[in-house]
């Protein structure tokens, strides 16, 4: 079963009627698989815009308007405006934490060794009853996120070089350089590099919206359905659609690449779990797309091929280092994709490193530990 409806013969598909396909057993054993990579939560909070869209009002202007993307929200597809909101989704989603409904969760608040303290904070009728009860949960993580320091640091080699406090190695410098250069990897036109207002460290992300055409994950259970797609603003976990054009149908939001090295799987699917492959893919994609896509029933290659054909149109060819042709010379070599990893691996923040603070920002770093999501 699909989150969406498909016309086969269009590719046009539209989220359906959520329905809980997920059995029982696997909401009481935890087991079931999501099928998106979770981003993480570290610098982001405070500072992230509600979701929005501008629109041209010529209707025009509208169909030919490039640089007004959607951007904001939490999640991969923005639904969230409100960390309080945020919160409530995984501990209700059957692939998460799923809980039941509001009373299961209220009667495991009541239990919990801190329902005293939660009784003192929001008063005892607030835990008495279910609605109140999360809401005071979902409030208190909100309140942990925005407050507790651990979750922006700053203690990466990258912040202490803005500082003056460290000097990047060659290979990091060129890195950084091959990162910013618009002709090479592009890569700060999304994920912000330079300081902000009164010196302010960079997020890396300008919480914008890109469609990248990522390759399919066939690790996927959810992708054993060929009707199955993964839409991001269109769907299927994003059911309003207010404000978003089909254009948009695919976009994932542009994550914060602070602590990127420390991952395992990288891109909304988590197709690649080499942080080289992923930037390679930007590279690569349209010049060998053989190295990354599948091939079809007629025994071509897919380009695209984890998007309906009517809304592979939609993917970025114009950004550099994705504006590149089949056979065409890619913007980056071997060595610059080693560099922009080396520079990449100096945003780990000190207490992400597997070995402590003197080992940060090392092109040897190969962590495999998650930040705080």
């Amino acid at each position: 079963m699909s989150g969406f409806v498909c016309r086969t013969r269009t590719g046009l598909c539209w989220p359906a009627k959520p329905k809980n396909i997920t059995p029982l057993r696997n909401r009481l054993r935890l087991d079931a698989q999501g099928f998106r990579a979770v981003p993480s939560l570290r610098y982001v909070l405070p500072r992230t815009p509600r979701w929005f869209k501008e629109h041209e009002r010529d209707p025009i202007e509208r169909e030919i308007e490039v640089d007004s993307v959607p951007t904001g929200g939490f999640t991969r597809d923005g639904r969230f405006d409100t960390l309080r909101d945020q919160a409530r989704a995984p501990l209700f989603d059957p692939a998460e934490m799923a809980n039941r409904d509001e009373a299961a969760l209220a009667a495991r608040l009541r239990v919990a060794p801190y329902a005293a303290e939660f009784a003192r904070v929001f008063g005892r009728a607030a835990l008495a009853d279910d609605t109140q009860a999360v809401a005071g949960l979902t409030m208190a993580l909100e309140r942990f996120q925005l407050d507790d320091p651990s979750f922006a640091p700053y203690t990466s080699k990258f912040d202490r070089y803005l500082k003056g406090e460290a000097r990047l190695s060659e290979p990091e410098q060129r890195g950084l350089r091959l990162f910013a250069d618009p002709g090479k990897g592009n890569c700060a036109s999304c994920h912000t590099v330079a300081p902000g207002a009164n010196g302010a460290p960079p997020l890396l992300t300008d919480y914008s919206f890109a469609n990248l055409g990522v390759p399919r994950n066939r690790t996927l259970r959810s992708n054993a359905d060929p009707a199955f797609f993964d839409l991001g603003l269109c769907g299927p976990l994003r059911i309003s659609r207010t404000g978003i054009d089909d254009k948009y149908c695919g976009a994932f939001k542009t994550p914060s690449l602070r602590n990127v090295a420390t991952r395992s799987i990288f891109m909304h699917n988590g197709v690649f779990t080499d942080l080289a492959d992923a930037v390679r893919f930007y590279v690569e994609r349209d010049i060998r797309p053989a190295r990354w896509y599948g091939r079809g029933k007629s025994g071509q290659v897919e380009r695209y091929d984890d998007l309906p054909p009517a809304y592979r149109k939609n993917v970025d060819q114009l950004t550099a280092p994705m504006d590149r042709r089949p056979g065409g010379k890619p913007a980056l070599n071997e060595a610059d994709i080693r560099d922009i990893v080396a520079f990449l691996r100096t945003l780990t923040d000190a207490d992400a490193l597997p070995t402590g603070p003197a080992e940060m920002g090392t092109t040897a770093h190969r962590a495999r530990s998650q930040s705080r999501r």
